[in-house]
């Protein structure tokens, strides 16, 4: 029996693609909040069509028609960076996607799973698939990705802080800042009891106990999921803000930035963006000469706002049409990825839904993490259960071709019949940091709702593929601990068994080789998923100055993970966060002095 459910549930993950185009029109739930219940207490949100403006108006308008500080993305870093700058200056958010308050999905920890799984035009998440046959997501929802990810909060490293040359005090003043308005304990599952006793057992020690703080060894970190398994996003950050001097709009889609061209520099006057119904709008920055507009549009976003309004190599911005502002061939160069790989772990127990909580940090140049539980509701089981899911996260490996309605109804009543039982277990998660491997991001048109060309190049330096190879064995050993076995009552199962399951699991469009439970080198390649930690493209130094000001530009920054030089600590979200409040208070303090109350 053990056997038959093990091979049914490989054979579920291998196929659950096959009934998610039916699935997602019959059974999702509208994937943005309901809009007449969410504004209770965020009266400055409205819908995008709300604005008023008129063509009329340009940068000569009068500083009284504009904004100090227009944002484009009201994501991780967006929110928290617009609620402190409306504590002195007139704030303006453009999020193109809608509300995360009311919406099941985004707000659920069970449902997790279930808005990666939504591709429509107004999912939450917008799916992309890189170059290397890798499918990923990117946030479409105010609260960007704090609003889809699994919800672990851990700082990052003393030596990233160091790194990217921030001020140490003001850092530890940003960090409680967010930690004491959305951050809380984790509930810690029998699962993740056993993950933790696990990585003590093979030698990740010692155990730090619960921290947020990045330590070497074992630990159990934050989560923005509270005890109700309610998730709580940088969106409620917002609520910090100045109501008199914040407006934030939903369903506001920024096609480019506007640039004033007839002086020495070009600078950055405003923005044109289009709201829900489709009409454009033009939004303006004051003409005082410390106003700005600031990208906050994530890694993917960002750049590529950049190169639609007329900031990259100008082979590349001509091939296109796009009118050159600057030419900077080094906009979407230098994009990187985290790269996961997974040891799936069978259960015979029934196993609660968690996602990660405790992280192992080693000294092998790898993290090892946790989760478990997604796809055992009758609805997961027998309808969506996901396009990207907690434990897998990418696309089926069947040809888009093969996807025949024969096979959506064949698998339609064979995922019928398979048994609860099958869905049980989770997986280890092993992710190498900092990667060397580095890619390119390009435009492929001028669609700003297309996504543009992403590459990542997982595994193209050796180092990385050596880190990956310890990082899967370390899993291993943790899945074959008897702290694992005897929670899980399976029995110890070898290597090539563990591995050969996984492979079956796993569903991303590289092409499998024979040997991959043979050769880690090529288990790695060939297994490779992503866990959303994707960096870069407006590096310091080349896109941006220390101060993340845009080089060659006058009146345009950017604020998000595109601007970093690796994703801090085990997972990005605290520190883009922290970010976003840090900036604001940078930004304040540059401006008016270090006193006003800054």
């Amino acid at each position: 029996m053990a056997s038959l459910l093990l091979s049914a549930s490989v054979r579920s993950f291998f196929l659950f693609f096959f009934l998610l185009p039916l699935c997602l029109f019959n059974f999702l739930p509208l994937s943005q909040g309901n809009d007449k219940e969410w504004n209770h207490g965020y009266e400055f949100i409205r819908k995008a069509s709300s604005f008023s403006s008129s063509p009329a108006e340009s940068s000569s308008s009068s500083s009284s028609n504009g904004y100090d500080y227009i944002i484009v993305g009201g994501g991780t870093a967006g929110c928290p960076l617009a609620a402190t700058l409306s504590e002195k200056f007139s704030v303006l958010v453009l999020e193109r996607g809608g509300v995360p308050f009311t919406n099941p999905n985004v707000s659920f920890l069970e449902n997790f799973h279930i808005t990666l799984a939504d591709t429509s035009p107004t999912s939450a998440s917008q799916c992309f698939i890189s170059t290397d046959g890798v499918l990923n997501s990117r946030a479409r929802i105010l609260g960007g990705g704090s609003s889809i990810n699994a919800g672990f909060y851990t700082r990052a490293s003393s030596r990233f802080i160091e790194k990217v040359g921030w001020d140490s005090k003001l850092v530890n003043e940003s960090y409680p800042w967010v930690e004491k308005q959305i951050v809380h304990r984790p509930t810690f599952s029998a699962w993740q009891r056993a993950a933790r006793d696990s990585l003590l057992d093979v030698g990740v020690s010692p155990f730090n106990g619960f921290t947020y703080d990045h330590k070497y060894g074992t630990k159990v970190g934050g989560t923005i999921f509270d005890r109700f398994g309610r998730r709580h996003t940088a969106a409620e950050l917002l609520a910090t803000g100045n109501p008199d001097k914040l407006t934030v709009l939903v369903y506001a889609t920024v096609q480019k930035i506007v640039f004033d061209t007839r002086g020495t520099r070009p600078k950055a006057v405003g923005v044109i963006f289009k709201d829900e119904k489709g009409q454009q709008h033009h939004a303006i920055l004051n003409n005082d000469g410390q106003s700005e507009v600031i990208v906050s549009s994530g890694a993917i976003g960002t750049p590529q706002m950049l190169l639609l309004s007329g900031i990259g190599p100008k082979e590349d911005l001509q091939k296109l049409n796009i009118p050159v502002v600057l030419d900077n061939h080094f906009v979407g160069k230098g994009m990187a990825d985290n790269p996961m790989n997974t040891i799936f772990v069978p259960s015979k127990r029934p196993v609660k839904q968690s996602l990660i909580e405790t992280v192992g940090i080693t000294n092998l140049g790898v993290y090892i993490e946790t989760s478990c539980g997604f796809g055992q509701s009758n609805d997961s089981i027998h309808c969506h259960h996901g396009i990207v899911s907690a434990e897998i996260g990418q696309l089926s490996t069947i040809p888009p071709k093969q996807r025949s309605i024969e096979a959506v109804q064949a698998y339609l009543k064979s995922k019928k019949d398979i048994p609860v039982e099958a869905f049980r277990g989770g997986f280890i998660l092993s992710k190498v940091a900092n990667p060397w491997s580095t890619g390119e991001l390009k435009l492929v048109n001028t669609n700003v709702e297309d996504n543009p060309s992403v590459t990542f190049n997982y595994f193209s330096h050796p180092y990385d593929v050596h880190r990956c190879v310890e990082g899967i064995r370390l899993a291993t050993k943790v899945v074959q601990s008897q702290h694992f076995t005897n929670f899980t009552m399976c029995d110890r199962q070898t290597t090539e068994k563990l591995l050969n399951l996984t492979v079956k699991a796993n569903v991303n469009l590289i092409p499998k080789h024979v040997n991959d439970t043979q050769s880690l080198e090529q288990f790695c390649r060939d297994t490779v998923i992503t866990i959303w930690h994707y960096h870069g493209g407006c590096h310091v130094g080349k896109v941006v100055n220390p101060d993340y000001k845009v080089l060659g530009v006058d009146r345009l920054r950017v604020v998000d993970g595109s601007v970093f030089p690796e994703s801090p600590g085990t997972n990005p979200q605290a520190t883009v966060m922290m970010m976003g409040r840090y900036m604001g208070l940078k930004i304040l303090q540059d401006r008016l002095g270090k006193f006003d109350g800054i």
